[in-house]
């Protein structure tokens, strides 16, 4: 029981996460690899990013900023290559701590990000790439891409409409080239797809949440709940 009930937090979370609250959806991630095989995890949540992205672009498709994602897309896919190729070569004793450490590093990213004024970031081109690139990897190795993706739109100063659109319309491509890949990898199988199934409406409840009571609850103390949680399931799976 404790599968589904990290699956239906799981979907509950991407729901609210794409309903406009990034950051929340990274605990996601190691919630699932908690009870399950670490590219089993990783390979069963994509689906659910998969509704939730859908969800996400039914309120946000018409506000994106297509040249941000058209730079960024080649850069995404360097890094998704070599990922591709580790997911392959690595047994479940590398990806289970590698799994881990990933999280916590975009942990600390995403506490970073809210503490300092991305603005100020450098626009070169070079840090656009540095930013796709190591977005593909994470979101390959481990679909936690998340506060990347949020660094390199908030340091182009887009508005909240624009920031939520064009990451919308970001993870549905990039998600969706995963899904092949995953399934030759036998990371999504018949089985884990019915459990996709099942959870998937907690996805549309995740949204409904997102939109009518996030914004109502204290961002600072919302965060810090779901910081203390993903860094204790990363730690789980690092130790």
């Amino acid at each position: 029981y404790r599968l589904w009930l990290a699956g239906l937090a799981a979907a509950l979370l991407s729901g609210v996460a794409k309903s406009g609250v990034p950051g929340l959806g990274i605990l996601a991630v190691p919630l699932l690899a908690l009870f399950l095989p670490a590219k089993a995890s990783v390979g069963a949540l994509l689906p659910i990013l998969n509704a939730a992205d859908i969800n996400a672009l039914a309120y946000h498709r018409r506000h994106a900023d297509w040249r941000q994602i058209l730079r960024l897309l080649p850069w995404v896919a360097g890094g998704m290559v070599p990922a591709f190729y580790a997911l392959g070569r690595l047994d479940e004793a590398a990806v289970r701590p590698l799994l881990g450490s990933l999280v916590l590093a975009m942990l600390l990213l995403e506490l970073v990000r809210r503490r300092l004024a991305w603005n100020r970031l450098p626009h070169h081109p070079a840090f656009g790439a540095a930013i796709g690139v190591a977005s593909g990897f994470a979101t390959t190795m481990g679909n936690a891409a998340g506060p990347l993706m949020s660094i390199y739109l908030l340091a182009r100063g887009l508005t909240k409409e624009k920031f939520v659109g064009t990451a919308a319309w970001y993870f549905f491509i990039v998600n969706l080239v995963k899904v092949p890949v995953f399934a030759a990898r036998g990371m999504i199988t018949r089985e884990s797809l019915l459990f996709n199934l099942a959870v998937a409406p907690a996805v549309l409840l995740g949204s409904w949440f997102g939109f009518r009571f996030v914004s109502r609850v204290s961002p600072r103390h919302f965060f810090l709940l779901v910081f203390v949680l993903t860094a204790i399931a990363a730690l789980r799976l690092l130790f």
